[in-house]
């Protein structure tokens, strides 16, 4: 499906490109000074990803992927990105077929509360659709461990911890 899925929440979501990138890498950047304003700089550093060109040419990649895509309002203002896949390198390889959440990143805007948790929701259904009982995500397990908190909410549970290069991260899994 390459056009507009139905409505949810007030959200249009749509197969995200490479075109996309500039509006998901505002989402970081938005995402970043807000954790700067809480003191949360370990999650995903203190520069802008905008103003980096590894991480532009890695969102670039990411929205470009099959299973990327975008929620946005009725009048095309950006909201999240999902990216759905294959397991993340640095993560222990699946014991069974699993759809992957690689990527989520949704506006710290009050006209975006809720629009992580519906994008979630969605990779569920994309899981059911493909056939697929499992899924995985892996973030942020430092901080205050909210981020953790989050997934936890959507029905993951923790499975182990991991570190690459410093940053602490947490693994999590969910049956349907």
């Amino acid at each position: 499906m390459s056009g507009p899925i139905a409505p949810g929440n007030g959200w249009v979501l749509r197969r995200a490109s490479a075109e996309d990138a500039p509006a998901v890498l505002g989402l970081f950047d938005e995402a970043i000074a807000w954790f700067r304003e809480i003191g949360n700089p370990g999650q995903w550093g203190t520069e802008p990803w905008s103003a980096q060109p590894q991480r532009v040419e890695r969102v670039t990649q990411a929205c470009a992927l099959p299973g990327a895509w975008v929620a946005h309002t009725q009048s095309g203002t950006l909201g999240a990105a999902l990216v759905l896949g294959e397991a993340m390198p640095y993560v222990p390889a699946a014991t069974e077929p699993e759809v992957y959440v690689r990527l989520l990143v949704a506006s710290r805007r009050l006209s975006a509360r809720g629009v992580g948790r519906y994008l979630m929701a969605f990779a569920d259904e994309q899981a059911r659709a493909a056939g697929v009982g499992h899924l995985r995500v892996d973030c942020y397990g430092g901080g205050s461990g909210a981020l953790v908190r989050f997934y936890e909410s959507c029905g993951y549970q923790r499975v182990c911890t991991f570190e690459v290069d410093g940053w602490p991260g947490q693994l999590l899994a969910r049956s349907l």
